[in-house]
């Protein structure tokens, strides 16, 4: 029989889950747990290009308030930033460097430098003493080649060959550092099929859709989707240990 839905919250299986808990917990099992990673971006640079990833789970406390929240914002034609953190300083402080690379071009007659991108962001971060909460991943393509640099709150950088921030960078970190190889290609990279993603929780960003962009020169085309599914799978990795915080 069909019922119109209600409105407001429903209860409904919080009797049921009790039930189930205290049914597992009395056999000795351990009931499993969603794994709460919070906001993942990533950044990978292989022989011909970069790629960047971020979720799209945007949370407020106990509540996630943006299912497809839009985590990779644009700079430059040529230049792309992925933030986590605070969604209004990232939304922000990326429209503000990017008004500002677009005068720079306007002045120079040329597309800007991803290092240019880089020191703008990182001596405005400082200027503010950690107070503009906003990690970045910065990645693009220029005259000199590929770049991809990590940009912390307070103003600090790094420049690496791949790049994890947010509270999920620990899941998406471990797959790279088991599958990155200098100056990788597509066909060095093996990628699992299937679905990892896991059940939705509070602050989770597995199971969100992933948004990947991609800056590369006219000979990566065919590269694209196998390291895009890399990054996907990077930030869906199911939790292997239930401890781990």
């Amino acid at each position: 029989m069909c019922q119109e839905p209600l409105g407001g919250f429903s209860f409904e299986n919080c009797r049921r889950n009790a039930v189930i808990e205290a049914e597992l917990t009395k056999q000795g099992f351990k009931v499993l747990e969603a794994r709460k990673t919070g906001t993942t971006i990533a950044g990978l640079v292989f022989k011909d290009g970069v790629i960047l990833g971020a979720d799209t789970r945007a949370t407020e406390g106990m509540i996630v308030a943006d299912k497809n929240c839009a985590k990779i914002h644009y700079i430059a034609p040529n230049i792309y930033c992925c933030g986590a953190g605070t969604a209004a300083d990232t939304e922000m402080t990326t429209q503000l460097i990017s008004s500002n690379l677009e005068l720079h071009a306007l002045s120079t007659g040329r597309l800007a430098r991803v290092t240019t991108a880089n020191r703008m962001l990182k001596q405005m971060l400082f200027r503010y003493q950690g107070y503009i909460g906003a990690a970045l991943v910065l990645g693009g393509i220029d005259c000199t080649g590929p770049h991809l640099y990590s940009i912390y709150p307070h103003g600090s950088t790094d420049t690496l060959p791949y790049v994890t921030m947010g509270s999920g960078s620990l899941a998406a970190m471990a797959v790279f550092e088991d599958r990155y190889k200098p100056a990788m290609e597509a066909r060095q990279l093996q990628v699992q099929e299937g679905d990892n993603g896991i059940p939705n929780g509070k602050g989770c960003s597995a199971g969100t859709r992933s948004i990947v962009k991609y800056y590369m020169t006219p000979s990566a085309v065919n590269v694209f989707y196998s390291l895009s599914s890399a990054i996907s799978s990077a930030m869906e990795s199911p939790k292997t240990n239930s401890n781990h915080p």
